[in-house]
């Protein structure tokens, strides 16, 4: 046999030829054992991560006064080296996160922003917009400041159709209504 054999086109050597019972030939593997390096894959997972995870802090940080955000990211069971499928699910969950907290912060912001208009509504003609009330927490803000339209001078000015808009000044003292000694 010789020692280089043409092939479809492809030169074998003879290490590769094996033969079986009855004089039949078989190919062995014409190409040889390959080892993939993971570092490149690895590093490449981890800039994205870590990416992923500045966007989310950023995100919380906006978003800050407001509750009901998924800001938890899970334990992967203690500290260690993860692979490459484990980095693979880290950073799909973190722009799934990501992608809802986005989604629910644009809902939340486009009903504030409606709110605000109505608080504006409200300060330009409140006779159109009795008894309504408006809160801080209702525009995302903090504190316990409302807006409400009410009569001018209580049964009179409702009579008479004077309303204003009434801001209270916030949260109740803390205390009692008893006087101090």
């Amino acid at each position: 046999m010789p020692e280089i054999l043409e092939h479809e086109g492809h030169a074998v050597a003879d290490a590769d030829i094996g033969v079986l019972g009855g004089g039949a030939t078989v190919f062995g593997p014409l190409l040889p054992d390959v080892r993939v390096d993971e570092g490149a894959a690895k590093r490449s997972l981890h800039r994205q991560i870590g990416r992923l995870e500045e966007e989310l802090a950023s995100l919380f940080c906006s978003t800050y006064p407001r509750t009901g955000f998924d800001w938890v990211v899970t334990s992967r069971g203690g500290p260690r080296l993860l692979s490459v499928r484990e980095l693979e699910r880290v950073r799909d969950e973190l722009s799934d996160r990501l992608q809802e907290n986005r989604r629910t912060l644009g809902e939340r912001t486009y009903v504030e922003e409606q709110k605000r208009r109505h608080i504006e509504e409200m300060l330009l003609d409140p006779a159109a917009h009795r008894w309504e009330i408006v809160s801080n927490q209702d525009i995302g803000e903090r504190g316990c400041k409302h807006w409400h339209v009410r009569p001018r001078w209580g049964v009179l000015g409702m009579l008479m159709n004077w309303w204003r808009v009434k801001i209270s000044s916030g949260c109740p003292l803390a205390g009692g209504h008893g006087l101090r000694p």
